[in-house]
């Protein structure tokens, strides 16, 4: 099989890059750039593309566990840490949009800094994001693992910490890790709890969110608060 050098320059993901700008790639072209190479047979685009059809897409592939990286041939432990440092500065990128002073006003950014938070979890995780006055976050915290169920969220925690950062409102969220981001009358039932014992010292609740395999579901646009 020709090597991406035998190309067309045009067609070379480097040189289709300096060309026509990043943006213009596709995802197989932005990860064989990363990737560099191939493996026997298979050149680095066709490569990266096996890699993300078995992954379900970019999204998939950089929040996999390691272990599951690890078992496709080709990726060794180098590039997988390549990858994961992709997907790290992917979430901090995220944070630190959030943290600007027009962060909340952009909801699809929560949405996509939640997803890239909680996705990849393996069990079911509780977060709370503390914010500002002006609803910039002020912390990012994972604080109960398990599930809802088996973990119970103790409001006095939540009051704790809110307390500890002076922090004005607070969005939550937490994972599901079968896929399925409906909301359960669990969830609905801890959510409650948690608005009531917010409203006693004058903190709002401005929305919890589900985070599934799809589109993350918002108790506020479902009007569950």
């Amino acid at each position: 099989m020709d090597s991406v050098k035998d190309w067309p320059v045009q067609e070379r993901p480097r040189e289709k890059m300096a060309e026509l700008g990043v943006s213009n790639l596709s995802d197989a072209e932005l990860l064989a750039i990363l990737l560099g190479t191939g493996i026997p047979g298979k050149d680095v685009v066709a490569y990266s593309r096996d890699l993300l059809q078995t992954f379900k897409g970019i999204g998939g592939m950089l929040s996999a566990p390691a272990r599951d990286l690890l078992a496709q041939r080709g990726l060794g432990p180098a590039r997988v840490m390549q990858l994961q440092v992709v997907m790290e500065i992917s979430r901090r990128y995220l944070s630190w949009q959030l943290q600007r002073e027009d962060g909340f006003t952009q909801p699809a950014m929560v949405r996509d800094y939640l997803t890239a938070q909680l996705r990849h979890q393996q069990r079911e995780v509780f977060v709370v994001l503390l914010l500002d006055s002006q609803h910039r976050l002020l912390k990012y915290v994972e604080l109960f693992h398990g599930t809802i169920n088996a973990a119970p969220v103790y409001p006095r925690e939540i009051i704790k910490l809110v307390m500890q950062h002076n922090a004005a409102a607070v969005i939550l969220a937490h994972n599901h890790p079968s896929g399925v981001a409906e909301p359960s009358q669990a969830d609905q039932r801890v959510t409650e709890r948690l608005k009531r014992a917010l409203g006693l010292i004058d903190v709002a609740l401005l929305d919890h969110f589900v985070i599934g395999a799809g589109e993350p579901v918002s108790f506020a646009e479902r009007g569950l608060l």
